[in-house]
């Protein structure tokens, strides 16, 4: 499980290091695609392949079906780390989460994500209206136990 944030930097070369914390429950590497909020989203390779294997069931005769793949396949890879942690970002995918130097890394439980510091930011000030989250919150079943 993937919790917190942390700040990074993209090095010159376009390397960002992945915390500590999270090498510990990844193997050699992450898939990394863009995400739907502006965001990348980095995970294991047991998730991606749970996905996968739910991308591929669906109809490709379905048009959102066919976007959802184009959409999937075509901004994703496999990424491993070097001896020190790093990732090598390609270009399309930093252009795809408007990344340059600085990397906000936020853990969501069973993957993690990468955002600007810009767009960290509004996600935080949307994150922070307690009355917005009662209405978005409200049909989930979060009942205690």
């Amino acid at each position: 499980m993937f919790f917190g944030q942390y700040e990074h930097t993209i090095d010159t070369t376009g390397r960002l290091t992945i915390p500590s914390l999270f090498r510990e429950d990844l193997s050699d590497g992450i898939y990394l695609m863009k995400g739907f909020d502006g965001n990348l989203m980095a995970m294991p390779k047991d998730l991606f392949d749970q996905i996968s294997d739910r991308v591929r069931k669906m109809s490709i005769t379905d048009t959102d079906s066919r976007f959802l793949r184009r959409f999937i396949y075509s901004n994703a890879g496999w990424f491993e780390f070097d001896s020190a942690g790093r990732i090598l970002l390609p270009s399309f995918l930093k252009q795809a989460a408007n990344l340059t130097s600085e990397v906000v890394v936020v853990g969501v439980g069973p993957n993690f994500e990468l955002w600007s510091p810009e767009t960290w930011i509004k996600q935080l000030a949307m994150m922070s209206d307690p009355e917005a989250n009662a209405q978005r919150f409200n049909t989930l079943d979060l009942s205690t136990l």
